[in-house]
């Protein structure tokens, strides 16, 4: 009885670590980018839509769209992506939200540094709101990117 028991502990420490893992840790470094949809958009492997949390581009129809999208494209494109989810999964259109890393840059973050992407404030998904909205002002009075005209 007792050698069950010791058995069944030992399973539980060795088994517990990856019960707590997310999907996005157990394919850290296995995503593969298969389109950059635009600025803050991308399919990955598996032809899931990944949506970059806490931030904002342009869309099609507005001014800078091509040069965020690129933006993102030099980002991502080729690498392999780690991708970290906040509180939601899903948005309404059925996409992964999550915060996006390529190598060691933090894309959602760069976008916004370089003036392709605003912050944008997505209860409940606020961890980064802080960092987000510093770059935002820095990029602005450096007139980089979509503040350049304004």
């Amino acid at each position: 009885m007792k050698r069950v028991l010791l058995l069944f502990l030992l399973a539980l420490l060795v088994l517990a670590p990856a019960c707590g893992q997310t999907a996005e840790t157990s394919l850290a470094g296995h995503v593969q980018v298969v389109r950059v949809i635009d600025g803050d958009t991308i399919v990955i492997s598996g032809d899931l839509k990944v949506r970059y949390i806490g931030i904002d581009t342009p869309e099609k129809d507005k001014p800078f769209f091509r040069e965020a999208t690129e933006a993102n494209r030099e980002l991502v494109q080729g690498k392999e992506l780690r991708l970290v989810r906040d509180v939601s999964d899903k948005d309404r259109y059925d996409r992964l939200l999550r915060y996006v890393y390529a190598d060691s840059i933090f894309v959602n973050l760069e976008l916004v540094k370089e003036g392709w992407a605003e912050a944008k404030e997505y209860p409940p998904d606020t961890l980064h709101r802080n960092e987000f909205e510093a770059a935002e002002r820095e990029a602005k009075a450096a007139r980089r990117g979509i503040w350049s005209r304004r």
